[in-house]
């Protein structure tokens, strides 16, 4: 087989050198069988990886530039060009570092976000020390030194003791950090700030005081149920009514008022005996904050007189939630339209719910009514006044629009927590109250049968009192009632004894 030789012709001429160009390379001729062979085909590849690819590359060897720089490698080309970028990212950084920091004595540095490499920055000063890497930070300031046991520092004109001003202000200032965590201070010490002893003293003080507040605040509102009526024991006991199976589900609240808090819940059974579908659960608050006033419907009543007690707030709650079943039970059995108590428990009342699913009854304040309705509603309200008076021997105590709903064509009352018998001390007084509010409402609706308010006192009461001004009629009736608080006071009336019937269905105060 001839010899084919290959060779490459050298320009004698000047060769232009591309700094991004490969040199040109003379080839010796070889025989086609040599470039056939396979060994010499590994040998050639083995030669371009190792000079595409270098296999060691030294990061510490100064970087040279020039015509000298070995350009036919890609990785070397690729480094070069990530150093020079990395070099300007960085140099762009520190630009915006101190636009940012400005003439700001705090100052914020972005060195967690420079590009790492191993090569030596040129732009860097070789005297800058990293101040994250030293053990000292010269942004924080330092904290007051302490006065040795002598009492006094320095010597002569140049003595200065602990009492001295400068010294205690920022003593007291460095004293500021242990205060509670939740008063803010600020960074005094930085400022270089001098409290004196008297400030210094007022500020702990009230931090303490701020202290012992946020406790009884905290405290107060985990024993009491002036926050929606709900606290941790009144959780507990509607959790247990729940596995009792007495109610499936306790829905949210529907109604807020000053005494109490009413919630919507799905009946269950108890003992074996259906509870209604729909119940109205009445827990009543636990504080007197909204309602202070509500002990004079309870010590002067001769049926919780001996068991009044103002010093206990839950007991009056109690007595007041108890109070409520009484008068209801009452009301139901003169056939009075009012909710059926299902349980009592503690300060909890179970109860009908006057409504359609879920969407409570409106009150005779909200809805509108025809003329004709409105009037057969002042025939019954009439009616239900005079029931309650003569036959339950009740005074309503608190009667207006906003207690009394409308439901399936007829009037509800509600809200008889506070309902007195009429032998109490003032309960001629809540009654013309009450004729008050009903008169004067369905007067401003347009009943042009509605009595006023002497008239329908008397309607209700069987009194006979005639008065030509208001003073005069407010005055017999308090005449009325000294004259009745005597005749009960010589009979020595106390808390009569209740029929079976008058407890409601159901009564447990046991937890």
């Amino acid at each position: 087989m001839d010899q084919v030789g290959i060779t490459v012709k050298e320009e004698t001429d000047s060769v232009w050198k591309s700094p991004w160009g490969a040199p040109n390379k003379v080839m010796s001729p070889c025989s086609l069988a040599d470039v056939m062979s396979e060994q010499l085909a590994k040998q050639l590849q083995l030669d371009e990886e190792n000079v595409g690819f270098p296999s060691n590359v030294d990061v510490n060897e100064p970087l040279i530039t020039g015509d000298n720089i070995d350009t036919a490698s890609d990785l070397m080309l690729a480094q070069m060009m990530q150093m020079e970028f990395d070099r300007e990212f960085d140099t762009q950084l520190r630009r915006e570092e101190k636009k940012f920091n400005g003439e700001s004595k705090v100052s914020v540095s972005f060195e967690n976000y420079r590009m790492v490499h191993p090569y030596d920055d040129s732009d860097s000063s070789e005297g800058e020390v990293d101040w994250q890497d030293t053990c000292h930070d010269p942004y924080r300031p330092d904290k007051p030194t302490t006065t040795p046991k002598k009492g006094f520092v320095g010597k002569g004109k140049n003595i200065t003791t602990k009492h001295d001003e400068v010294v205690c202000g920022r003593k007291n200032t460095a004293r500021m950090d242990n205060f509670a965590p939740e008063v803010q201070v600020g960074d005094g010490v930085g400022m270089d700030l001098k409290l004196s002893n008297q400030v210094f003293n007022a500020l702990k003080q009230h931090c303490y005081s701020e202290q012992r507040r946020s406790a009884r605040l905290h405290e107060k509102k985990e024993h009491s149920t002036a926050e929606q009526a709900v606290d941790p024991k009144t959780r507990l006991l509607m959790y247990k009514m729940v596995n009792a199976g007495t109610l499936e589900a306790i829905n949210g609240c529907f109604s807020t008022g000053k005494e109490s808090v009413v919630f919507h819940a799905k009946g269950g059974s108890i003992e074996d005996q259906a509870v209604p579908e729909e119940c109205a659960i009445k827990v009543f608050k636990t504080t007197l904050n909204e309602f202070k006033n509500r002990d004079k419907y309870i010590k002067d009543d001769y049926r919780f007189k001996d068991r009044f007690s103002k010093l206990n707030p839950r007991k009056i709650i109690r007595m007041w939630a108890e109070k409520e079943m009484h008068n209801l039970a009452r009301m139901q059995k003169a056939g009075i339209p009012c909710p059926e108590v299902v349980i009592l428990k503690k300060h909890i009342l179970v109860m009908s719910f006057i409504g359609e699913k879920q969407v409570p009854a409106p009150k005779l304040k909200e809805i509108k009514l025809s003329s004709e309705d409105m009037k057969q509603a002042y025939y019954q309200v009439l009616h239900m006044m005079q029931q309650l008076y003569q036959e339950c021997n009740l005074v309503h105590a608190d009667l207006s629009e906003y207690n009394m709903l409308w439901h399936n064509g007829k009037v509800w009352l509600i809200d008889v927590s506070q309902s007195v018998e009429p032998t109490h001390p003032h309960g001629l007084e809540f009654l013309f109250r009450d004729c008050r509010n009903v008169s004067l409402f369905f007067q401003k609706v347009g009943v042009s049968e509605a009595m006023n308010e002497y008239e329908l006192f008397n309607a209700v009461s069987g009194l006979n009192i005639t008065a030509d001004n208001e003073g005069e009629f407010i005055a017999q009736i308090e005449a009325l009632e000294k004259m009745n608080e005597d005749h009960v006071q010589k009979r020595g009336k106390k808390a009569p004894s209740y029929h079976s019937d008058d407890w409601g269905p159901l009564m447990k105060n046991s937890g």
